[in-house]
């Protein structure tokens, strides 16, 4: 297990809850897809790209649905998640369609993806806070 394994490890167990399970659904969904870059991308090839441009800016972040967090995912990818977390595929796409518009928010601060976007974990702790 490396350090940022064991840091997130101790981060989940003191979250703990909803938000421990928040934290572990957006690093897992980030580690899948090649982090902010790949998200994002996965999110525009599915005919969402206003929506993401709207989350990376610095105007009011667009609104997704959870029917289009599960088309962009794939219902197989949402059951999963909700099956490792004990909860339902359609709570787990609600959630992923509120807090993923501001994961993204938080972590590209500038209104662009830069250098110093990336980091999810920061990203969701501070919005934990």
């Amino acid at each position: 297990m490396g350090l940022f394994d064991r840091l997130a490890g101790a981060v989940l167990s003191k979250a703990g809850g909803d938000k421990g399970a928040m934290v572990q659904v957006a690093m897992d969904l980030f580690n899948q897809n090649g982090g902010l870059e790949g998200v994002m991308e996965k999110f525009k090839a599915g005919g969402l790209a206003e929506q993401v441009a709207s989350w990376v800016g610095k105007g009011e972040n667009l609104p997704i649905s959870a029917e289009q967090v599960t088309q962009v995912l794939g219902s197989n990818t949402v059951t999963d998640i909700a099956a490792k977390l004990g909860t339902s595929p359609s709570d787990i796409s609600n959630k992923i369609a509120e807090y993923l518009p501001q994961v993204i928010n938080k972590m590209t601060p500038d209104g662009e993806v830069n250098a110093n976007s990336g980091n999810v974990l920061s990203a969701v702790l501070a919005m934990l806070k």
